[in-house]
């Protein structure tokens, strides 16, 4: 699960390095005037802001996603090995064992 975030994270960093780069060198290489600069760059860095928001904001629901099954799942667990251990702990069944004697197989003998 890190793993995945982590791949996520970084995809979401390298796509908003890229937006920006990639605007810069468009900001640098487009012949506009220098108004026309201003309010592409104030365009383009609503349009990243906005962008940058919402996908922080489906890692934000993904993240709790995940942390709600993970929440689950050990709580489940926790009851499961709780219910073991209490199993364990039962004192055992009261066994009574009963010895039977037979007199015909215990004959007294008498010494000669």
């Amino acid at each position: 699960m890190a793993e995945k975030n982590g791949e996520f994270g970084a995809f979401v960093s390298g796509f908003v390095m890229g937006a920006l780069v990639g605007g810069a060198v468009a900001l640098l290489m487009a012949p506009l005037s220098g108004e026309e600069a201003r309010t592409m760059i104030k365009d383009k860095s609503i349009e990243l802001k906005d962008i940058t928001a919402e996908k922080t904001d489906q890692l934000t629901q993904k993240t709790k996603e995940g942390v709600s099954s993970l929440q689950k799942r050990g709580q489940e667990v926790l009851e499961e090995q709780k219910a073991r251990l209490a199993k364990k702990q039962e004192p055992p069944e009261e066994v009574i064992i009963v010895e039977e004697n037979n007199e015909a197989d215990s004959e007294p003998t008498e010494d000669v």
